[in-house]
């Protein structure tokens, strides 16, 4: 097709018809929020709360928590001497987090360099 049979095919489709059930976008966001934050965040605000009252102050200033997914806590350490120190006590920590955030269902913890 030349390129002014394509303007013109594009001209005679109909135009979209604006939807009844249109929405506000506070309302969107809004459903957005009760659907799909706030669950989210119910299961992963205590672990982060949590988190920080568990490990002492100078191996928590150098470890995040990346994610949780899958059963899986993701946690980035930004030093190898600390990596290894999170792992050694990263059992106790899996069983405590367990323990006091059962929504969660934390089944493992990832630690990964970050």
């Amino acid at each position: 097709m030349e390129e002014g049979g394509q303007l013109r095919s594009i001209r005679k489709r109909p135009s979209r018809e604006k939807s009844k059930g249109t929405q506000r976008l506070g309302e969107i966001l809004i459903e957005l929020m009760d659907g799909k934050v706030s669950p989210r965040q119910a299961r992963f605000g205590p672990v982060v709360e949590f988190w920080g009252e568990l490990l002492p102050v100078e191996l928590a200033c150098h470890c995040r928590i990346t994610g949780l997914l899958g059963g899986e806590l993701k946690v980035a350490v930004d030093s190898p001497s600390y990596m290894h120190e999170l792992r050694l006590c990263s059992a106790e920590l899996l069983e405590e987090l367990r323990r006091r955030c059962p929504r969660a269902r934390i089944e493992r913890i990832k630690i990964v360099a970050g």
